[in-house]
């Protein structure tokens, strides 16, 4: 492996730059790597590849800007921003501009959870409604019995009983209610069809529901709390929640841009908080990856035990933990969808992290997004490598 310069990563980039045939701009800015780490260099070729791989899933997809970023153990070896963050205006997509990451909140909602457990501040056991109930009698005089047996862990891993997403998905509903108001409403309205515990099914707002316990049980707002204790903590200082309209775009945050009929904005993104409403770049998210997996290179905010506790699947479901998709193979991500929106983000086995973010939304993007970042990841062999490159 070859230890490059900055000056030297910079000139390569700008060569790659000036040959390359596709019609889709793009930016890659190298990120400072720890001193005693040197960074993988992708070579000339390499950085073409990237930039093919990239083109052909926008065109397949009909994605307006896409942005990327890849680490290896601890160093940033990659950033890239591809097409447009606004077509209307031709300002072009750079590795620092913010997208809706939607789902790809539920493993920051996960690790805040987690941090007030290692405080001794919540036990994954302990009820969530009723008496003694982390929440108490806040949204209902009295609750049912299943209601009364629902856990933080069911809760984390999606096994409340209910409140699924899709049709009915009670955080789609009701867009003028605020969080009080709507968790009043589905307690009242949408009775549990499960037993908790029992049954796996996807649920946004279980994870509504985990943004008030961190409220409730740190006198603080969500996301005042998840950016001092969580995203701060991991060096993260730009993310920050999404605004529902165009106007209320934050700065340097792409256009979001609807297909199939769809209307990035007339959905309640901010009352998504906890399960979907950050805005961040890739960077943001692989900075978090880095941060949070019990390590000891770069400083984790959580303990290794945590961590493992965190990302054990449930047997309602072995694909999925506490807020995390996990495989066999020991790689842990999620992903997130909405109208104007596809991200994911993905820590591997071989600590190579990454995240891939796009402003646009269309049948089959989910596994698209997915199916390109590992292409993009074997392009440069060192990153799968642990950083050896064959002479």
């Amino acid at each position: 492996m070859k230890k490059i310069s900055r000056r030297a990563c910079l000139k390569r980039i700008a060569i790659a730059s000036a040959v390359s045939a596709f019609p889709w701009p793009f930016q890659v800015r190298p990120a400072l790597a720890l001193e005693h780490e040197p960074i993988v260099e992708a070579t000339e070729q390499e950085l073409a590849a990237i930039s093919a791989i990239a083109q052909q899933f926008m065109t397949q997809f009909h994605v307006p800007g896409f942005s990327v970023s890849y680490a290896l153990r601890g160093n940033f070896v990659y950033r890239g921003a591809f097409g447009f963050a606004d077509k209307a205006k031709d300002e072009k997509v750079t590795p620092d501009h913010l997208f809706r990451i939607a789902s790809t909140t539920k493993p920051i909602t996960s690790v805040a959870i987690f941090s007030l457990i290692e405080k001794g501040r919540l036990q994954l056991d302990a009820p969530v409604f009723g008496e003694g109930g982390l929440l108490g009698f806040d949204y209902a005089r009295s609750y049912s019995e299943r209601v009364k047996q629902i856990t933080l862990t069911h809760l984390l891993n999606h096994t409340s009983g209910g409140w699924e997403k899709g049709r009915g998905d009670p955080m789609f509903l009701n867009p003028k209610m605020n969080h009080k108001e709507l968790i009043t409403w589905t307690l009242a309205h949408q009775p549990l069809k499960n037993p908790p515990g029992t049954l796996y099914g996807y649920s946004n707002f279980g994870y509504c529901l985990l943004g008030r316990i961190i409220e409730k049980i740190t006198g603080r707002s969500y996301p005042d709390f998840v950016k001092e204790q969580v995203l701060g903590k991991c060096g993260v200082h730009e993310m920050r929640l999404a605004g529902n309209t165009l106007a209320e775009r934050a700065r340097s945050e792409v256009v979001y841009y609807g297909q199939q009929n769809q209307n990035p904005y007339n959905i309640n993104v901010r009352r998504m908080d906890s399960h979907g409403g950050w805005v961040a770049s890739p960077t943001d998210l692989v900075e978090f990856l880095m941060h949070v997996d019990g390590s000891s290179a770069p400083t984790s905010i959580l303990a290794a035990d945590t961590w493992k506790t965190m990302t054990t699947p449930t047997p309602a479901n072995p694909g999925y933990a506490c807020g995390w998709c996990v495989n066999k193979a020991h790689n842990y991500w999620h992903n997130g969808s909405l109208a104007g929106t596809t991200t994911i983000a993905v820590r591997t086995a071989r600590e190579l992290c990454w995240a891939g973010f796009a402003n646009t939304r269309t049948d089959g993007m989910d596994s698209g997004l997915d199916q390109v970042m590992w292409k993009i990841s074997h392009v440069v062999p060192a990153w799968l490598t642990n950083g050896r490159r064959d002479n």
